[in-house]
């Protein structure tokens, strides 16, 4: 369990909802303003974005991934198509001073050492790391010295890389770290979530845990949550149909509203775990449950068999399974059939 700014995120408090715009600003400043204005609308905690100089992220040689390919609809470098999406670092700090004026958390990935530097001068409360640089030592290092929790998403990862990535954040003492399961693959087929790794990840390193969704829809990410999910991260867009590679994969601005929503009322519904009746029930206890009553006339002076009892609604009286403290004791006056049989009406 940590806190990110006012926040606590890990077992017994509320999920902690990055909506993540990543991209999704097609490289304009005024795209990702909106997309913070939607964030602030559906209820989220932080808003997550990607910083990155494409020329120290990726060679020009590099091609791009399959989903890329067809998410974009046609072929480039990777080179070409992160350059069209990179943000200034002024427009990044103009991001973060419109954060602040709507109320919402700052969250950016670094992908490189000088776009970490940067991202700390200007004060960033946490860092999310990919699950490309999960296996990336020398930048996790980098970024544990700054002493500020990571939340870490773990694509494409086996657990002794996730065993490697923990131990070199933890050897700089920083011990303020999320695992975030993940399937990287944009859009996520189900047949690939594998939800329950989650929880593996949690219990094999007692670890804060999370989700990082990239299936269709809300479905999986509630599910996570009703499953104990710490933080849950999801793409969002402004429009599915805008050309990028991840706005197919991302939901709109009024599922991400619906997804909050569903997930607030999951954890509203999970409640403490403690099993006893509910106050709203007791008028139903009422109506449902049963009382002890006489199955026919009993005389008074008479011994109460077996046979003399009966249960039936409404539960205002004697409880059934009280029913042996009443097998042959003697009535103290007539009892009517149908009528609830009490303690006070024996001897």
């Amino acid at each position: 369990m940590f806190k990110i700014e006012n926040k606590i995120i890990g077992d017994g408090n509320r999920t902690f909802i990055i909506a993540e715009a990543g991209v999704n600003h097609n490289g304009d400043i005024d795209i990702a303003k909106q997309l913070v204005d939607k964030a602030v609308i559906s209820g989220v905690d932080a808003i997550k974005f990607q910083t990155f100089k494409t020329e120290k992220l990726v060679t020009g040689y590099a091609d791009m991934a399959d989903y890329q390919k067809s998410n974009i609809g046609h072929t480039s470098s990777q080179f070409s198509m992160l350059k069209k999406l990179e943000l200034s670092q002024e427009s990044f700090i103009k991001i973060q001073e419109y954060c602040n004026y709507k109320g919402i958390m700052f969250l950016s990935t670094p992908f490189d050492f000088e776009s970490a530097d940067f991202l700390e001068s200007i004060g960033m409360s946490a860092f999310k790391i990919s699950s490309g640089d999960l296996t990336n030592i020398p930048l996790l290092e980098h970024i544990a010295k700054f002493n500020k929790p990571i939340i870490l998403s773990s694509g494409m990862a086996n657990l002794s890389e996730i065993e490697e990535a923990l131990n070199a954040i933890y050897c700089l003492g920083n011990s303020e770290v999320a695992v975030l399961h993940c399937t990287s693959n944009y859009p996520a087929k189900l047949q690939s979530v594998n939800l329950n790794a989650m929880n593996t990840i949690k219990n094999a390193f007692k670890v804060v845990g999370g989700y990082s969704d990239h299936t269709k829809g809300i479905t999986v990410p509630i599910a996570a949550t009703a499953i104990g999910a710490n933080i849950i991260e999801k793409h969002f867009t402004l429009d599915k149909n805008m050309q990028g590679p991840d706005h197919k994969a991302s939901l709109n601005p009024t599922e991400l509203k619906d997804m909050v929503q569903a997930i607030r009322d999951v954890e509203t519904a999970l409640g403490n775990g403690i099993k006893r009746y509910n106050p709203s029930e007791v008028d139903t206890i009422k109506a449902a449950r049963k009382s002890i009553v006489a199955s026919r006339y009993i005389k008074k002076g008479q011994i109460i068999t077996l046979m003399d009892l009966d249960y039936k609604r409404p539960g205002t009286g004697l409880s059934p399974k009280f029913y042996i403290d009443l097998v042959g004791k003697k009535t103290n006056r007539d009892i009517e059939m149908d009528e609830q049989i009490t303690l006070n009406i024996i001897e």
